[in-house]
């Protein structure tokens, strides 16, 4: 029998994994890899999940409830787009993590649906590092408050942080950016919060995830590396 040839998305797969593994062995860390599947056919995505990358990003709810029947079953599903606060209970039964987690109303919603189904939600908490005003996530100097308002939430528990680099910057600027979270991330870690475990630092996507690995990342969040350039439709 002739065996199936690999296909792009595999050989992406495969090629990816070796370089962020060699990438991480050079700062002594691991990195997990995500595969952010936005527009992405599941058939596609399984391509992928055949490969080794289980741990999938996913942005819009609406697309997330079509497409996970459709999934691998060993897919670790996070939610990572901007999460309004009426379509958490959507969610909360059907993802591993929402890394998107950017204000305390959020947050409280997402306690009072998890209490109502008896779950622990593991969340991010995103900082807008760059402080830029288009973007969600919770500014630098706002965010240890935020943290210990979410701390006494009994259904959530904080894993670490997540950011996106600034839009439309230099190497330079990302790198400046993710080195500060990395900074922040590594302050709140030595505070030892309870409820509070940071243990994730999800920063760096495909433009710039060699950048985020060099600066301490744990968890790069890769879509067009993997699946090639997509169109989004409005």
């Amino acid at each position: 029998m002739t065996e199936k040839p690999i296909s792009l998305v595999a050989q992406r797969a495969k090629a990816l994994q070796d370089e962020i593994r060699r990438l991480a062995q050079r700062e002594g860390r691991s990195v997990q890899i995500m595969a952010v599947t936005k527009t992405v056919p599941p058939e596609i995505v399984n391509e992928a999940a055949e490969q080794g990358l289980t741990l999938l990003g996913e942005n819009r709810v609406q697309e997330f409830l079509e497409k996970r029947p459709q999934y691998s079953s060993n897919c670790s599903i996070h939610f990572i787009g901007t999460l309004q606060t009426n379509k958490v209970k959507y969610l909360v039964d059907k993802v591993d993590m929402i890394q998107s987690v950017d204000s305390i109303p959020l947050a409280k919603e997402i306690e009072k649906r998890c209490a109502a189904i008896g779950r622990v939600m593991d969340i991010l908490v995103e900082v807008n590092i760059a402080q830029e005003p288009a973007k969600s996530g919770v500014f630098p100097h706002r965010l240890l408050p935020m943290l210990l308002e979410i701390s006494q939430m009994p259904h959530i528990k904080v894993r670490g942080l997540m950011t996106i680099g600034p839009a439309a910057a230099s190497e330079e600027q990302r790198r400046i950016c993710f080195r500060k979270m990395h900074e922040i991330y590594i302050d709140i870690q030595n505070q030892s919060i309870h409820n509070i475990d940071m243990s994730i630092l999800s920063m760096g996507m495909s433009a710039d995830y060699a950048i985020a690995i060099q600066e301490g990342a744990t968890l790069v969040r890769l879509g067009t590396a993997l699946f090639g350039k997509r169109s989004y439709p409005i």
